[in-house]
């Protein structure tokens, strides 16, 4: 009886020992350890307009068509919807886009110089219209012409490289006939836009678009993620992320076009509201 307390004290001891040698060291090194900041991004370098409009200019030349899976981001009146789509693209006016599920499409839209179509599997319903501007939005929810949506999902801001322009910093400023501007931004390490931006007669954003994730393809540098937003009207936005995307393959003129299967109910596109 007398033994058991004398062992306790000593274990007691003992572990205060451990704990005393413990703190010390977690002391000293906490002394010796260093914290690495991170490292700032490096500034991009200040263009030259000539290098930003050889750059812009080869680029149209160089990105055609384009054939990718691409994981799709919506946010808008209709809610928020994530789903998986085809996307082909033969610029300047031909347009294809496969909405995936798990059991096939669930809707396939094809655009060209002529008309616009959208077939619902489905529901068995084929809807054709004129390629106007609006019936392109009803499909996409990108309110441009085709030309520009081609454009732009090829990775290129949907601008008329014609129109007089200024430059300011890294920006070239696109000034149309229209009374519109277009404001392409490069902020990167290589002369590619990294944002364009179209403003209003009152000077207002309404409608923008990021370019990122850039990926060397035989072309030149590709934009594997788009962010597009409509900031007035309609507001939403749309997210692309391309999966390894094929670029300037050759891709058949019937891609772009369908025709009415035999027992599919033909409505006009009007009746898919606006």
């Amino acid at each position: 009886m007398i033994l058991r307390p004398a062992r306790r004290a000593n274990f007691t001891n003992y572990r205060r020992s451990i704990l005393f040698v413990i703190g010390i060291l977690a002391l000293e090194l906490g002394g010796c350890a260093t914290v690495t900041p991170p490292l700032a991004p490096t500034p991009p370098p200040l263009w030259q307009s000539g290098q930003l409009i050889a750059s812009i200019t080869q680029r149209s030349k160089e990105f055609r068509s384009v054939r990718a899976l691409a994981q799709v981001d919506y946010a808008g009146p209709e809610g928020k919807h994530g789903f998986q789509e085809a996307v082909l693209v033969q610029r300047p006016d031909q347009l294809r886009l496969e909405t995936l599920s798990l059991l096939g499409a669930i809707l396939i839209v094809t655009a060209n110089a002529k008309e616009i179509i959208g077939y619902h599997p489905r529901e068995g319903v084929f809807v054709r219209g004129d390629r106007t501007k609006e019936n392109i939005r009803r499909y996409t929810q990108i309110p441009l012409d085709l030309e520009e949506v081609t454009r732009l999902l090829l990775g290129l801001p949907p601008v008329q490289l014609s129109a007089p322009w200024t430059q300011e910093g890294n920006a070239l400023i696109f000034s149309p006939n229209s009374g519109k501007r277009d404001v392409v931004t490069f902020e990167a390490q290589q002369p590619v836009p990294t944002k364009w931006e179209r403003f209003n007669r009152d000077g207002k954003v309404e409608l923008s678009a990021g370019f990122g994730d850039y990926i060397s393809t035989p072309a030149g540098l590709f934009p594997s993620k788009i962010h597009f937003e409509a900031q007035l009207q309609n507001i939403m936005t749309l997210e692309i992320h391309y999966q390894e995307p094929e670029i300037n393959t050759a891709l058949p003129a019937d891609l772009f076009s369908q025709q009415k299967p035999p027992n599919a109910q033909e409505v006009p596109i009007e009746a898919i509201g606006s």
